[in-house]
């Protein structure tokens, strides 16, 4: 069991590094989630623990800092929508995992974030001030 779980860490670091040459930049994220599109589902009900490895690899950091902040690129992109551009079941996946320390995780704030301050913060808005005119009403 073990040696599985380090072969696929050492899969999914591998996939998940930017390589270059002279012509173009390689990073295998594309790749691995049209292949794989459950994989956050597979590796949070099989292989847990491999999860941070994952999402750290969908962060890139500068080596340069400037100014004493250092640029930083999070591809969410897969963690946010499918291939078909519905709404990922990502986040539902990751909140039944019930790991506190996978919630925090940079990555994961951001896309719980971008989704509550895009797109559910109004309808939730919206339903409240709906409910707060009802109760107005017919008080």
């Amino acid at each position: 069991e073990t040696g599985s779980l380090e072969s696929a860490k050492a899969i999914i670091q591998d996939l998940l590094t930017i390589r270059a040459d002279r012509d173009r930049y390689y990073y295998g994220m594309d790749i691995m989630f049209e292949r794989h599109p459950d994989i956050v589902k597979r590796l949070c009900l099989d292989a847990p623990a491999l999860m941070p490895n994952l999402l750290d690899g969908l962060i890139w950091r500068s080596r340069i800092t400037e100014n004493g902040q250092r640029r930083v690129n999070y591809y969410i992109k897969h963690l946010m929508v499918d291939s078909h551009g519905d709404f990922n079941k990502t986040i539902e996946w990751i909140t039944e995992n019930q790991d506190p320390k996978l919630v925090c995780h940079p990555i994961v704030s951001i896309v719980t974030d971008m989704v509550w301050t895009r797109v559910a913060f109004r309808t939730f808005l919206y339903g409240k001030a709906w409910f707060l005119f009802t109760l107005i009403v017919f008080i």
